[in-house]
């Protein structure tokens, strides 16, 4: 065989040697062949023994598996509680209580308040114990005098004077006026005169004890103004309102000349007769009169 080929030979054999030794060093087991590496087995825990618990069956020592004791928890110890001691309350002195003499007893006690339809024998007996009872009860109406007061006092409330249905009697006397022609009147100073009786025996009124009976029939007062519809309205604010009426009305000096279109007499003056009817009714009772009611008003409002 010629030397080339022989080289050549050598050559393939080498080159093989070398390429075997090239993928033992780099071969992967891991890409084609699963390895399973056996674990030695787990040594047994060694049991805990306790004074309370027996030794372990010799079964169950030749368990493969792992043996797991579970330790007792010690017992709390009981704690005695004393319960608290609980004094007793201390007892509330007894002390002997006098009792007030009996018309004490009768002054302090409630007043029973008749009905309203039944009150007037109250009212006028309460009355007649003021200084000028007697005279103040001949001068009111004779009857449901606690009706026809808030009625009375409703209508002053608004400017308006009632002309029937009155708390006191009526005059009885015409008012005096002078013809100046058939159709235009004046009125007489004389006039006034008619409500001097009138204005005496009010001014003349105790203002305490008139306070102390109107508070004490109040309620009356009220039931009374609930029935002709103002069940939510105070009385006792509508009877300011009413004496405010009064004391802002300016007193007007005559004469006063009348026109007597109908059966009643109107002033001849737009002015005055254009005024409220409660202002017009103190100029029928004259400035004097007017004076000395306002001042009773003051004294019974400031109280009030």
């Amino acid at each position: 065989m010629p030397k080339a080929g022989v080289f050549a030979i050598a050559a393939v054999a080498v080159l093989t040697m070398m390429s075997l030794v090239y993928f033992a060093i780099t071969f992967d087991p891991s890409e084609g062949t699963t390895t399973v590496v056996l674990q030695p087995p787990a040594s047994p825990i060694a049991e805990i023994q306790t004074p309370e618990q027996p030794a372990a069956s010799s079964r169950q020592d030749s368990s493969p598996l792992p043996q797991i004791r579970i330790q007792p928890q010690p017992v709390a110890p009981v704690v005695a509680v004393e319960e608290p001691e609980i004094a007793p309350l201390p007892e509330e002195a007894q002390t002997a209580l006098e009792e007030p003499p009996q018309s004490e007893l009768e002054e302090t006690s409630a007043v029973q308040l008749p009905s309203l339809t039944d009150s007037d024998s109250f009212v006028f007996t309460a009355l007649s114990a003021f200084q000028n009872g007697g005279a103040l009860i001949d001068l009111l109406a004779e009857d449901q005098i606690i009706r026809k007061f808030v009625v009375f006092v409703e209508n002053i409330s608004r400017g308006e004077f009632p002309q029937t249905g009155l708390p006191y009697k009526n005059l009885g006397r015409e008012m005096p006026v002078r013809n100046i022609d058939e159709n235009l009147f004046v009125m007489e100073e004389v006039a006034h005169t008619r409500f001097d009786d009138v204005i005496r025996i009010f001014t003349e009124i105790d203002v305490e004890a008139s306070i102390a009976l109107y508070q004490l029939v109040l309620p009356l007062f009220q039931q009374a103004y609930a029935e002709i519809g103002f069940r939510n309205v105070s009385f006792d604010e509508t009877l300011r309102d009413a004496i405010n009426n009064v004391l802002r009305t300016t007193n007007m000096e005559g004469p006063y000349q009348l026109v007597k279109p109908s059966v009643m007499y109107l002033y001849a003056d737009a002015e005055i007769e254009n005024l409220l009817e409660v202002q017009k009714q103190l100029i029928r009772i004259g400035p004097d009169n007017t004076s000395i009611l306002k001042a009773k008003l003051r004294e019974f409002v400031s109280q009030l």
